[in-house]
């Protein structure tokens, strides 16, 4: 028996019994399933412990305070994109309390008043949402101290004196999304590919048509929904036709294909043009996207009016005559062949702190999942190889349309050296410069608004 200074996670499921009572085995198959993939990894990738779990819910303790907050946040927002396609009625929803404090560890459980606070807290939180006492609050970093509202002071069960407490709610964390949400209903479908591939694609709103070509990571329906691609697709879709596409061996289109190549995916991109109808439209590339859209606009200028090109390269990593570059994409292929897909999450995290290293714990949780589903290992591998090798630097001189290049100054996976020499190359294009060091463009971030603005003037001067 001993006694130690920790922060504590107070976990319990709300609506336990009634959901035991309509479907035992499905709830406890899940619920077990939820705790090796999400729960457990959540917490040790931020080197905390799992003390206990219970019937309903588990204790957790933590060396930091940050990461027992960051931890509460992956771990809801894991579970809510899990959950989502469940009736309301039926969904496994966690609330968590979090406080600090000594606390006396003893035989694999811990006690003390500062374990009895945090599971008072966790009664006071809305399902799937986080409440925190005040000291925790206080000693976490401004930027996640702006995802918490201030419940003011509360008297709880067997605690004497009132206790301060600030709460993480979902709901309020998308009201904006959820609007968008409602208004906007993605349609999705799917066309066969040359060597019978089934190719899914996604249209959605109303107005002058935007074809997006695909990035590395894709899923249409994932991406929908999640607090990184989410608000920048319903932007775009709030003033136009939106169209999307998974490519080959990902997202909800054929995984299992015999080839993933360049010719393939200009061979996709025709089909989908073809199957959706489109006549003329404005051509949207992200990052490895960039690169066969400038194909695509080449060999089929009477269907583009005009590119749109963000966070990308004419020439892969494999085709810069740079060691560095070298390196990085050899040390990419060896940390997708030993963890991708793995209930760690720590070989994914990798990948998004270079893809988004300014995100939210909220964003770039959700960054993590997006990799586990929308490829596999293999796969992920096998796109990874292909954009390398891309090179179109002589197609792009040959380009005749309007072009508008963006680029965010400290992008950590695309150099802004080679968004600018994509500019240079086609003639006439506009380049644009964007603040921050994302691969992505996340909202409420300056380079979100201004890439918004300036799309937004480009499509309207196309008309």
């Amino acid at each position: 028996m001993k006694k130690i200074l920790s922060a504590i996670l107070a976990a319990d499921m709300f609506g336990y019994s009634r959901l035991m009572e309509n479907g035992e085995i499905d709830v406890i198959t899940r619920q077990s399933q939820y705790l090796k993939d999400i729960i457990q990894p959540e917490i040790l990738n931020r080197n905390g412990t799992l003390i206990k779990t219970t019937g309903d819910g588990f204790l957790a303790i933590f060396n930091t305070v940050q990461e027992s907050v960051e931890s509460a946040i992956a771990i809801q927002t894991r579970m809510i994109l899990m959950e989502e396609p469940l009736p309301h009625d039926q969904k496994i929803q966690y609330r968590l309390g979090i406080n600090a404090g000594d606390l006396i560890l003893n035989d694999n459980d811990i006690f003390g008043d500062s374990v009895n606070i945090a599971a008072r807290l966790e009664g006071l939180s809305v399902p799937d949402g986080i409440c925190l006492s005040d000291i925790i609050y206080q000693l976490i970093n401004d930027d996640t101290k702006n995802l918490f509202e201030d419940l003011g002071s509360q008297r709880v069960k067997n605690i004497s004196r009132p206790i301060k407490v600030w709460q993480w709610d979902p709901r309020s964390q998308k009201v904006e999304r959820k609007k968008s949400s409602e208004e906007l209903q993605q349609q999705v479908q799917f066309c066969l590919s040359e060597d019978d591939a089934q190719i899914a694609f996604a249209r959605v709103g109303t107005g002058a048509t935007i074809l997006k070509a695909p990035n590395w990571l894709n899923h249409i329906e994932y991406e929908w929904r999640s607090p990184i691609w989410g608000p920048l697709l319903n932007k775009i879709a709030t003033q136009h036709e939106l169209i999307r596409f998974d490519q080959r061996g990902g997202g909800l289109s054929d995984w299992d294909v015999s080839k993933i190549s360049e010719d393939r995916m200009i061979s996709d991109m025709i089909n989908v043009v073809h199957a959706a109808g489109l006549e003329r439209f404005t051509l949207l590339g992200i990052s490895q996207g960039c690169a066969f859209s400038i194909r695509y606009a080449f060999e089929n200028p009477e269907k583009v009016n005009g590119l749109i090109l963000f966070g990308g390269y004419v020439r892969g990593r494999l085709m810069r005559n740079s060691e560095e570059s070298k390196i990085l994409h050899e040390t990419a292929q060896s940390l997708i062949a030993a963890g991708w897909g793995s209930n760690n999450p720590a070989f994914r995290t990798f990948f998004t702190s270079s893809f988004i290293p300014d995100a939210t714990v909220q964003q770039a949780s959700s960054f993590d999942e997006l990799q586990r589903v929308s490829t596999s290992a293999k796969n992920g591998a096998r796109i990874q190889q292909m954009n390398a090798t891309v090179d179109v630097s002589e197609l792009a001189k040959q380009l005749k349309i309007p072009c508008l290049v963006l680029h965010c100054e400290g992008d950590q996976i695309t150099p802004h050296d080679e968004g600018r020499r994509m500019a240079a190359l086609i003639p006439g294009s506009q380049f644009v410069t964007l603040e921050g060091n994302n691969h992505a463009l996340i909202e409420s971030t300056p380079a979100f608004d201004k890439f918004v603005l300036e799309v937004t003037n480009f499509v309207k001067g196309l008309s």
